[in-house]
């Protein structure tokens, strides 16, 4: 068995319509910088168009979008179309890869599950194994808050609240930062896990 630690690259790729879900991002990366061993990057989507070899090298992409009406943003849904070229059309260049997803949105709701549904799905059309955020939800008992970890209580993904009167540099709230730094943790331990299985 070799003893040699693999490095693991995630790469988080989004888009941030007022700098909000890029905040959330960052804390995807924070989290799984503390996974020894990973290196993370954080790739805008309209970035996309210069990273396609990147994606191509990562163990992990975790996926993150603003929701609006009741989906991804546009600019989200343009690279998921995008990769339809770049990578399917090209050989299957994601199977096997790990991926993740998160949203945000005005409200608690916000429909952000019919976003994470989505981009769950565009993982599954790559062929890749998704990671849930593997917490309880909390925030649902008269001894719960704000300050919980999956305060809204989400399973499949990560998700946000960031009051629509406040910026970037306010919201969303630390609990919902603190959940995605959970996140990108998770998926850095399970695409080592991953990379581990593959040099034994």
């Amino acid at each position: 068995m070799s003893k040699t630690q693999p490095i693991v690259r995630v790469a988080v790729v989004f888009h941030s319509g007022y700098g909000h879900t890029a905040k959330q991002a960052q804390a995807v990366a924070a989290g799984a910088a503390t996974v020894t061993g990973t290196e993370t990057q954080l790739i805008p989507v309209e970035s996309a168009e210069a990273s396609w070899g990147d994606l191509e090298h990562a163990d992990a992409i975790v996926f993150g979008a603003p929701t609006y009406m009741a989906g991804p943003s546009a600019q989200f849904k343009a690279f998921q179309d995008a990769s339809s070229r770049k990578v399917l059309a090209t050989g299957f260049k994601w199977r096997d890869k790990i991926a993740a997803g998160f949203s945000n949105s005005g409200s608690r709701s916000g429909d952000k599950l019919a976003t994470l549904i989505q981009i769950a799905l565009f993982a599954a059309q790559h062929g890749m194994h998704w990671v849930n955020l593997g917490l309880p939800p909390a925030n649902n008992s008269s001894t719960g808050s704000d300050a919980d970890l999956n305060r809204l209580g989400f399973f499949l993904g990560a998700g946000a609240q960031s009051n629509v009167d406040q910026g970037p540099d306010v919201a969303p709230p630390e609990s919902d930062l603190t959940t995605a730094r959970h996140l990108g943790q998770r998926v850095a331990l399970v695409a080592s896990q991953f990379a581990r299985g593959r040099v034994v």
